[in-house]
């Protein structure tokens, strides 16, 4: 696939084993920006010892408003081998971290799943998390079938124009990440916390709301409950700031007013979703 790079809906088509590099910039070589015990997570992946999480450099999808838009759009990071993955997955168990906590992966799949390998062949044996912005491919998340544990995708827009106008002409992101939902919910199910209250499996979903119509927030958790189980996962966020080159775009240019919260808060309620995190 990276020979005519196609691990993501951009479908590049650049050779980027010869070093080509397509929309997301990022070549052969893995990227990394950096790797620690992250606490800031959802509390059933935090645990007591933190989510082991490795930044991946580049990102497919480009948003305007990116809060590390350092890593995704600029590259920020070093090159580093699958071996020096595999070590760092290791080094995260080995501090206590509940889970590998991959965030951004999509382009660089290969690479993660030739460094889980090696890493479970010396022992790693916590959950991995696949740590996407939901823009997925859903015949490349097939091949991850048995590999991930814990899918924390993205459900970014409900609005094909803003998609494309917010995220460099993702037109495609409802009906692809919809899709890729559905076949991540069919490979893991529902994520639930165990007794000690942390989450092993399943399919967790962040929504992050945007000002006005931007995110498409009701058709969002409307669609979800219409799709999806109603135990499914989902974190209804209040934590939008306009970042990166947000100010440029006057609709998302302000934080998310407390009443257009509360209003898609009580539409998840009344569609029957049972398993909400919210920020109250």
């Amino acid at each position: 696939m990276l020979k005519e790079c196609r691990l993501c809906p951009r479908d590049c088509k650049v050779n980027r084993l010869d070093g080509e590099t397509g929309f997301c910039k990022a070549s052969s070589k893995l990227k990394i920006a950096s790797y620690n015990a992250h606490f800031g997570e959802e509390r059933p992946l935090v645990g007591a010892g933190g989510s082991g999480t490795i930044f991946l450099s580049h990102c497919n999808l480009g948003c305007v408003f990116c809060q590390n838009w350092d890593i995704s759009h600029q590259g920020a990071g070093t090159v580093c081998s699958v071996e020096e993955l595999a070590s760092m997955m290791l080094h995260l168990q080995k501090d206590g971290c509940e889970n590998i906590n991959l965030v951004t992966p999509t382009h660089y799949a290969p690479h993660v799943v030739l460094g889980l390998d090696l890493a479970a062949s010396r022992g790693l044996r916590i959950p991995l998390v696949y740590n996407t912005c939901g823009w997925e491919r859903p015949d490349v998340l097939a091949l991850l079938d048995g590999v991930v544990d814990i899918y924390l995708a993205d459900f970014k827009y409900t609005d094909p124009e803003m998609a494309g106008r917010f995220s460099a002409e993702a037109e495609s992101y409802p009906t692809v990440t919809k899709a890729a939902l559905l076949e991540m919910n069919r490979q893991v199910g529902v994520a639930m916390p165990g007794m000690s209250g942390k989450i092993f499996r399943g399919l967790m979903i962040r929504h992050l709301l945007m000002p006005g119509e931007a995110s498409g927030s009701l058709d969002a958790v409307r669609w979800i409950a219409a799709h999806l189980p109603a135990a499914t996962y989902v974190n209804l966020m209040l934590q939008y700031r306009p970042a990166y080159r947000a100010h440029l775009y006057p609709e998302i240019s302000r934080p998310v007013q407390r009443d257009e919260y509360m209003q898609v808060l009580e539409e998840a309620r009344r569609c029957g979703l049972i398993n909400l995190d919210v920020d109250l």
